[in-house]
């Protein structure tokens, strides 16, 4: 892992930032698609794919499977899986990415056979595989679990249609078993899955070679099970990054006073979206496009709204922790009440040893007074998003700042450095 730390000048109360940023493609839509390749009998190409460290762990597993991955050009990756003849995930790679998971699906639905280690990434609480493992052994699978290692075989090499319930909401799991379904024999029936964007992307690329899939986007989804997909050339266009897009617009709130946040599909932000309007920020909304201008109001003048964490279409998770920043710089009281990860809500002691006023309730709850007044100190980013919000904390507050674990940031964002520079921060990589 690498140990590069940022080094960031804070921008002394003022909103100097100012210019145009570019969303890069999503990194949790652009995982899945490189994972269904194990259900493709051809090649296919992923165009706006973020050149992120996630990238780079799915390409280990891609070669420890045997499929092959070429770079055509920025952001232009073309995946062959002709190679492919094996069901093992990597161990050293799965405990350094959660994403790995989502292969356990389409391999054992491919092999009929599967042997996984249990998946890693960054520490937010725990992340049970339950709704995995109970899948597959409703799909006719056996489970057993020798060496820290899960070996999961299908009856006759072949999994069976499924009606599952999944017990809580899980994008992963959502995508798991969708792919799973795609070579099952019969009908799965999958209830209670997540609705996310990257979701109905996954499921529209599935279907355009070859796939039997309704109602994604939606509670209920059914897959009919079949062969093996043809892409025939066509291409996957990776849908913009809605956190990214987030993330810069709550920045953006803080520390700009024009910016301009591009390449983005607002509607898949209208929660935030909404609770910034309500809180005081105005905001231009475009096709494409989100305006901050003339943002001249101190944020002391920006309003307390609180939030609770939900699955798509509420308020996302991986922009709670920015907004908690956005939080200690606007007046009044707010609740935070953190509803999927137990663990997401422990970086807020950093924040507090900064000067921000936060009380840790339980796991899952934290008020937040302000307006306070930041200073700058060295912060260690636990997990990607956490990261970023640093980066903003960073900015608003006085003196320099340095920020370590710099790899997190890296694994989510997209040359985060380069597109906060052209903005006007004065931020420093040190390897």
């Amino acid at each position: 892992m690498k140990k590069d730390k940022f080094i960031i000048q804070s921008l002394d109360g003022q909103k100097k930032l100012s210019g145009e940023v570019k969303i890069s493609g999503a990194k949790n839509a652009v995982l899945p698609i490189m994972a269904s390749s194990v259900l493709f009998e051809d090649n296919f190409l992923m165009t706006n794919v973020p050149e992120i460290e996630d990238l780079n762990r799915m390409t280990e597993i891609f070669a420890g499977l045997g499929i092959k991955i070429n770079k055509q050009s920025q952001g232009e990756y073309f995946i062959d899986p002709h190679g492919l003849n094996k069901f093992e995930i990597d161990e050293e790679t799965s405990k350094r990415l959660r994403a790995s998971v989502i292969f356990t699906g389409p391999l054992l639905a491919r092999f009929g056979e599967l042997i996984f280690p249990h998946p890693g990434g960054c520490v937010i609480g725990a992340r049970p595989i339950d709704l995995f493992l109970d899948g597959f052994q409703k799909m006719g699978a056996k489970v057993q679990v020798r060496d820290d290692k899960y070996f999961v075989t299908a009856k006759d090499k072949k999994l069976q249609g499924a009606n599952i319930f999944f017990k809580v909401q899980s994008v992963t799991a959502t995508e798991t078993f969708i792919m799973a379904g795609v070579l099952a024999e019969g009908e799965t029936i999958l209830k209670n899955v997540a609705m996310e964007p990257e979701i109905v992307s996954l499921v529209d690329f599935l279907n355009s070679c070859g796939a039997n899939i309704t109602g994604a986007g939606t509670p209920t989804i059914r897959i009919m099970g079949g062969n093996l997909l043809k892409s025939d050339g066509k291409v996957y266009q990776t849908i913009p990054d809605r956190i990214e897009t987030g993330s810069f617009l709550i920045l953006g709130a803080l520390c700009a006073e024009n910016l301009r946040v591009s390449n983005c599909e607002p509607k898949h932000l209208g929660i935030l979206i909404e609770l910034l309007k309500d809180s005081g920020v105005e905001i231009e909304v475009g096709q494409d496009y989100l305006n901050i201008i003339n943002n001249k109001k101190q944020n002391s003048e920006f309003k307390s709204v609180s939030i609770k964490t939900h699955e798509y279409p509420g308020f996302p998770t991986d922009l709670q922790a920015p907004f908690v920043v956005y939080l200690t710089q606007v007046t009044g009281e707010s609740l935070v009440f953190e509803t999927i990860f137990e663990g997401r809500l422990n970086y807020t002691d950093n924040l507090k040893m900064m000067g921000a006023d936060i009380k840790m309730w339980d796991a899952h709850r934290a008020t937040i007074k302000g307006p306070n007044v930041l200073k700058g100190r060295e912060l260690d980013g636990p997990d990607i998003r956490t990261g970023f919000a640093f980066v903003i904390a960073a900015l608003i507050a006085k003196g320099e700042s340095i920020i370590n674990n710099v790899y997190y940031i890296d694994r989510g964002y997209e040359n985060v450095e380069e597109k906060l520079r052209q903005l006007g921060v004065d931020i420093k990589r040190i390897n």
